[in-house]
């Protein structure tokens, strides 16, 4: 069997297998050969892409604001204060900019006049092949929130940007994948 990966590092798959699938998720295990030339197994998880969108807003002053949302993860058993992502396992013919558009909406009823593609994350690249897109989302009109049967547990808060940085700083944002676009677009000077 030929290694599926372009650039596969060295590494060639000598069998693989679908383990278990969803309609969100498929777990495949590679049985591998490692450039030492040592067997070993890989346990991948296999997602479709996703977006996260930071809303930024302007207050009554013209300070800037970040919508957040905060949602119960089942996996963890806790609630997280997150920005807004998602994925349509439905819609896989969907751009990321119109799965970001959409979501955004879905999940805090904001619309943006303009949405900037900053950057892609992968989420748990040592186990995943999950990539993100990174959208920065301003001018931003209010209206009612569209969300999911499986969404109906999220409320919508929005912050300063002072806050949201006192959230992290007091690591009460743990969501990795909200502190990496928040990290991105701060260093792209964006916020």
């Amino acid at each position: 069997m030929t290694n599926p990966v372009p650039d596969a590092g060295g590494y060639l798959v000598l069998s693989t297998r679908i383990a278990y699938e969803n309609p969100w998720t498929r777990v495949r295990e590679d049985i591998i050969r490692r450039p030492n030339g040592k067997d070993g197994l890989y346990g991948v998880v296999e997602r479709g892409q996703f977006v996260v969108i930071l809303p930024l807003g302007r207050d009554k002053d013209g300070k800037p604001t970040i919508t957040l949302i905060n949602q119960y993860r089942y996996p963890i058993g806790q609630r997280l204060w997150e920005l807004p992502m998602g994925m349509w396992e439905s819609r896989p013919d969907a751009t990321p900019a119109e799965v970001a558009a959409g979501e955004l909406r879905e999940e805090t009823g904001l619309s943006a006049g303009a949405m900037h593609h900053a950057g892609i994350v992968y989420q748990g690249a040592g186990y995943s092949t999950q990539k993100g897109h990174v959208y920065l989302a301003t001018d931003l009109t209010q209206g009612a929130t569209q969300l999911e049967e499986t969404e109906q547990d999220i409320t919508c808060h929005t912050f300063s940007l002072e806050k949201v940085e006192d959230m992290i700083r007091k690591n009460e944002i743990t969501c990795m994948v909200t502190l990496a676009a928040f990290g991105l677009l701060k260093a792209q000077k964006l916020i």
